[in-house]
C-alpha cells in the first residue's frame, strides 16, 4: 500500500484523484476481505484438525501466491487484484491458529509474555513492510521488487514451523489434554462466544485499535508530507514517482513503538497482576485512553513542528501497541481450549470488519468532502486531512470504555470458562 500511494503524493492545486486512490484502496480492501471471509473456516478447521499442518500450509500459500503475483503484467491487472484476495486467504490460516498453540504450550505469566513476542509480528512487520518495500522498490526502480523480499521469509519460517514446532494437545498448559473427550459443535460454539461479554468486549476494543492503525498507515506520512510543504521544508512532489522519506520514518517508529508496546504491556501486566486480577483489562484500558491524548496532539503541532508530531505519533503508537499480546490473552482466559481458534479468528472478522476494512476510505472521504471549497489551497489540504484523522482518538477512547466494560465481566467469565473444564 505505501508503494502504490508513492506514485500519488501531494501535487499543489489538485487533490489526490479519487480514481488512483481507489486503485490502492481496492488491493488493500481486496485482502481484507479474503482474510475476513477465511478467517472463520481456518478457525473452524483449527479447532479440530492438526494444527501445525493447517499453520504451515497456509504460510506456503501465502509466501507462493506473493512471489507469484510480483511476475504479474499490468495487462492482468485483474490478476494481480486476485492474488491479493488469496494472500488474504493465506494469512488467515496462521493468524487464527498461532495463539492457540501458545496457548497450549504455555500459561499464566510465561504465556503472556510468548504471546507478546508472537505479536510483535504485528507492528514490527508492519513497519518492516514500510521500509522493506520502498527500499526495494526505490532500489530497483520498479515496485515489483517490494513482493519478492518477504516470500523467501516466509518459506523458510513455515518450514521451521512444519518440523520444529510441537503440536500440543488442546488445554495441554491447563492440564486438561487428557480430559477433554468431546468438542462441541460450531454452532454450540458460536452461541456460547456471543454469550460470553469479556470476549464481545475485548473484540470491539480490538475493532478499535485496528481502525486507528489502519487510518494511520494509510494517512499519517501523507499528512506529515502536507505539513512539511504548509511549513515550507519540502517542496510538492511534481514527479511520477515521489520521495517516501515520511513513510520510511513512520515504518522505523511503527517498528520501534511495536516492539516497546508489547514488552512494556507484557511487563505492566505483570506487575499489576500482583494488584489486582482484573489486571489484563485495565491495563490495555489505561494505554487506549493514554494514547488518544497524544494522538490528538499529533495534529495539535504537526502545523509547527514535524519533529513534535513524530514525537507525539511515538509515544501515542507505543500506547496503543501495549494491548495486543494483553487481548490475546484475556480471550486464552475466558474461552475454552477447544473453541479457541473460533474465538481468535472472529475476532480478527470483526476487528477487520469494523476497524481496518473501512477506516482508510472514511478517512479519505471525510478529507475529500471538506476539500470541496478551497481545492487550491495548500494549508486548507493539509487541515482538511487533519480534521478527518481526528476522528481516531474517538473511536480509541471508545475503545478503551470497552476494555473497562471488559474488566467488569472478566472474573466471571473467566471463573465459567475454568468450570467448564473441571
Amino acid at each position: 500500500m505505501p508503494e502504490c500511494l508513492a506514485r500519488y503524493q501531494y501535487q499543489p492545486g489538485r487533490r489526490l484523484a479519487w480514481s488512483q486512490i481507489c486503485l490502492c484502496f481496492c488491493l488493500l480492501h481486496f485482502f481484507i476481505c479474503s482474510f475476513m471471509v477465511a478467517a472463520p473456516i481456518f478457525g473452524y478447521l483449527g479447532d479440530r484438525f492438526n494444527r501445525k499442518i493447517i499453520l504451515s500450509c497456509g504460510i506456503f500459500f501465502w509466501s507462493a501466491v506473493t512471489l507469484s503475483s510480483s511476475f504479474i503484467t499490468k495487462e492482468y491487472y485483474w490478476l494481480f487484484v486476485l492474488s491479493r484476495g488469496l494472500v488474504g486467504i493465506g494469512e488467515s490460516s496462521y493468524s487464527s491458529i498461532s495463539p492457540t498453540i501458545i496457548g497450549d504450550l504455555f500459561t499464566n505469566n510465561s504465556r503472556t509474555m510468548m504471546l507478546s513476542v508472537f505479536y510483535l509480528a504485528i507492528p514490527l512487520g508492519s513497519g518492516l513492510g514500510y521500509i522493506l518495500g520502498s527500499s526495494a522498490k526505490e532500489a530497483a526502480g520498479d515496485w515489483h521488487w517490494a513482493l519478492r523480499v518477504s516470500p523467501v521469509l516466509g518459506m523458510t519460517a513455515g518450514t521451521l514451523i512444519l518440523f520444529f514446532v510441537p503440536e500440543p494437545k488442546r488445554g495441554h498448559a491447563d492440564q486438561l489434554g487428557g480430559r477433554i473427550k468431546h468438542r462441541t459443535s460450531w454452532l454450540c460454539d458460536m452461541k456460547a462466544l456471543a454469550k460470553n461479554r469479556s470476549y464481545v468486549f475485548s473484540s470491539l476494543a480490538s475493532a478499535a485499535v485496528s481502525f486507528a492503525t489502519g487510518a494511520f498507515g494509510m494517512w499519517i506520512p501523507l499528512y506529515l508530507f502536507r505539513a512539511q510543504v504548509v511549513q515550507k521544508t519540502a517542496e510538492a512532489c511534481t514527479k511520477d514517482i515521489c520521495s517516501s522519506k515520511d513513510s520510511l520514518i513512520f515504518g522505523a517508529i511503527t517498528c520501534v513503538t511495536g516492539l516497546l508496546g508489547v514488552v512494556i504491556g507484557a511487563a505492566t501486566t505483570r506487575l499489576c497482576r500482583q494488584k489486582t486480577e482484573r489486571a489484563d483489562p485495565l491495563v490495555c484500558a489505561v494505554s487506549m485512553l493514554g494514547s488518544a491524548i497524544f494522538v490528538c496532539l499529533i495534529f495539535v503541532v504537526a502545523k509547527k513542528s514535524i519533529i513534535g508530531a513524530y514525537v507525539c505519533i511515538f509515544i501515542g503508537e507505543t500506547l496503543l501497541f501495549l494491548n495486543w499480546a494483553i487481548t490475546a490473552d484475556i480471550l486464552m482466559y475466558v474461552v475454552i481450549p477447544t473453541r479457541r481458534a473460533t474465538a481468535v479468528a472472529f475476532q480478527g472478522f470483526t476487528s477487520h470488519l469494523l476497524g481496518d476494512a473501512g477506516s482508510p476510505y472514511l478517512i479519505g472521504l471525510i478529507s475529500d468532502a471538506l476539500q470541496k471549497s478551497y481545492t487550491r489551497s495548500v494549508l486548507w489540504q493539509f487541515l482538511s486531512l487533519g480534521y478527518a484523522l481526528m476522528l481516531c482518538p474517538f473511536v480509541i477512547v471508545l475503545g478503551g470504555m470497552f476494555f473497562l466494560a471488559t474488566a467488569l465481566f472478566f472474573l466471571d467469565d473467566r471463573d465459567k470458562a475454568e468450570k467448564q473444564l473441571h
